[in-house]
């Protein structure tokens, strides 16, 4: 199911773990090396579509599945197994590590999608001199603490005004809840692996109603983090108080022609994801949902911003730029020095580098001619 001139292999020892990629550009040696982020719920698969072509322009591009997904190490992962191997800051390791292993000391851009967005970021914070660029697609990246506590030992400090929004969702008519919130218990991964309508059906919906095809996509910016603003999210954003993530998207099924028609994702290809989250489960991904303890050493990089080329890809109608606001504005502004744009593409939603390959893969090759000397 790999396009010719994409290939699969497993790494070992990377970080502790055996990672799976997939790679492409692998025939000539020397070339510069592009990393691929996927988010959740996806696979190093997702990046199919556009691989070929950067390795065309003369890349070595990999894609991994990330820690906790597919055939990688940790994809097994129970709800109540140690947090910790699933922090940012390890997941940046593996991404270090693999380029290592891979035997490369730079990285000419590291891409993310959804997850993989802020782990693109983290990447590009942390270690600038690997990480020589950075993509961030779909998902903003939020950064760490602005500051550390300041003057603390002189003055007192009035501790901050906590924001009670999970609180005021539950308040709303109907009673709402937010999907990171959901996907962070206990019962998301066995409400989405074993769905009542099946996990191939729940996948359908789940990529349909989230792309450009469920025609109800129309995201704005909203005005601020309030429930009132929230409650404009789809349910698959902001749920129903009593629903699981299985049930929000069930009356959203495509059509059968619909999905006859679905160029971006075809049967064969959605039967990937089906076959490889049947047997391992979502825990692995659903882990980066949840409040780890590792996550506190973020703390080091207050106020560090990301000081290499950066850009955002997004999709028109994609919720998912949208869904935290002031979060954009904030990569565009605050969180980096050397931004060289947002770029919103037509005729996509979430998926975005799924539904529209060619135009995505534009996107990249002039970002990397760009930086090609940076």
């Amino acid at each position: 199911m790999l396009p010719s001139g994409v290939r699969s292999r497993l790494v070992h020892d990377v970080n502790g773990i055996t990672m799976h990629i997939l790679e492409a550009g692998f025939e000539v040696p020397g070339r510069p090396l592009v990393v691929l982020l996927h988010g959740f719920p996806e696979l190093a698969y997702s990046w199919r579509k556009v691989m070929v072509p950067l390795a065309e322009q003369g890349y070595y591009v990999v894609a991994p599945d990330v820690r906790g997904y597919g055939r990688s190490g940790g994809a097994g992962v129970s709800y109540h197994d140690d947090l910790r191997p699933f922090s940012t800051l390890n997941k940046t390791h593996d991404v270090l590590a693999l380029v290592a292993a891979l035997g490369h000391r730079t990285v000419a851009a590291v891409i993310g999608h959804d997850q993989g967005s802020p782990l693109a970021g983290w990447c590009a914070l942390m270690r600038p001199d690997v990480f020589r660029s950075v993509v961030m697609m779909s998902s903003p990246f939020r950064g760490g603490p602005v500051a550390l506590p300041f003057n603390t030992a002189n003055e007192i400090v009035k501790p901050a005004t906590p924001n009670l929004i999970d609180e005021a969702l539950t308040k709303l008519n109907p009673p709402r809840k937010y999907y990171m919130r959901y996907y962070a218990t206990e019962p998301a991964n066995e409400n989405i692996w074993h769905p009542t309508q099946g996990l191939h059906d729940f996948l359908r919906a789940y990529y349909h109603v989230k792309s450009a095809d469920w025609a109800p996509n129309k995201p704005f910016r909203l005005s601020g983090l309030t429930a009132s603003e929230w409650e404009k999210l789809p349910r698959y954003y902001v749920m129903d108080l009593d629903q699981g993530m299985a049930e929000s998207v069930a009356p959203d099924m495509p059509s059968a022609q619909q999905i006859a028609e679905c160029a971006w994702l075809t049967e064969t290809e959605l039967k990937f994801y089906v076959d490889e989250y049947d047997r391992t489960g979502f825990q692995g991904g659903l882990q980066g949902y949840r409040a780890n303890p590792g996550d506190k050493d973020l703390a080091v990089f207050a106020g560090k911003t990301i000081d290499v080329p950066s850009m955002f890809i997004g999709g028109q109608q994609d919720w998912g730029v949208y869904q935290t606001p002031g979060g954009l504005e904030r990569v565009e502004g605050a969180l980096t020095t050397r931004y060289q744009g947002t770029f919103l593409v037509e005729g996509a939603g979430h998926w975005v580098q799924q539904e529209q390959p060619e135009k995505v893969s534009r996107l990249f090759i002039e970002f990397l001619r760009r930086n090609a000397d940076d």
